[in-house]
């Protein structure tokens, strides 16, 4: 079955059954009523999962949250599945014994088609033309607004969003230490994470602070995590099994197939 038609099909059982929508659901209906308005919406998924049967896929949970506003959005929104893109480690080029480096115009990728703005700044696709961050930094300088989605990893946002974030850092750096302007001042932002058992909340504060750092506008209504449970110390094969059907009926989306 098509994704649209679960999406469907979810809502007329909802509707028909007079279900009690959960508070997750109700972040998901309030996040796609805010991106609506927008002319362009960039969906960056941070997740990953590696399937061993191609027959029986295993989609990440923010993943699937992603999926659901793309498809709802259609057209006025870009999804893109950062894991998928060869996005290499940042070269801390921001604390050099000689100052900071990051985001100095010579660092500005030349090729228009890449960089069709102008305002792309990383010394890696210099260094490494490979690099594949330009496609997200394309389509973000077309966005007015950018949710994250990452699933929480030992407390922490997972290892794609970090290294994503840490090769974002010249957008920070033009306006914080090289007194340009500020390019990204309008661009609303949003982080969305799914948890297990710990700090979902704590990880969710720190990054839309971290996104106010960087110059963003962050939408406070657009951050927001789901978390199975509160405990931190429930490490049980039981707890992780629940997790999925959990997820499933807090936020009413339908088992989402690539």
């Amino acid at each position: 079955m098509k994704l649209q038609e679960n999406i469907q099909r979810i809502k007329s059982m909802m509707i028909s059954e007079g279900m009690v929508q959960s508070d997750a659901w109700n972040e998901i209906k309030q996040t796609l009523d805010i991106l609506k308005k927008k002319k362009k919406v960039l969906l960056l998924s941070c997740s990953n999962r590696y399937n061993f049967d191609e027959k029986n896929i295993d989609i990440p949970k923010s993943k699937m949250i992603a999926m659901y506003l793309k498809e709802e959005l259609g057209d006025s929104a870009v999804l893109i599945d950062v894991p998928e893109l060869k996005i290499l480690p940042c070269e801390g080029n921001v604390s050099r014994k000689d100052g900071n480096s990051c985001g100095l115009l010579k660092a500005a990728l030349k090729d228009k088609k890449k960089n069709p703005s102008g305002n792309h700044r990383c010394w890696v696709n210099i260094n490494e033309p490979s690099d594949e961050l330009w496609k997200i930094s394309k389509e973000l300088f077309e966005s007015d607004a950018v949710v994250f989605f990452s699933s929480i990893r030992w407390g922490q946002t997972n290892m794609y969003y970090q290294n994503l974030i840490e090769r974002l850092n010249w957008l920070e750096n033009r306006h914080t230490t090289l007194g340009e302007a500020n390019i990204i001042k309008d661009i609303e932002t949003g982080f969305i994470c799914v948890g297990q058992n710990w700090n979902g909340d704590t990880v969710n504060k720190t990054q839309k602070e971290v996104h106010r750092f960087y110059g963003f506008k962050p939408n406070d209504s657009l951050y927001w995590n789901w978390q199975y449970t509160k405990d931190e110390n429930d490490e049980t094969q039981k707890s992780y099994k629940a997790s999925h059907d959990k997820f499933i009926k807090d936020t009413k989306l339908p088992e989402i197939k690539e």
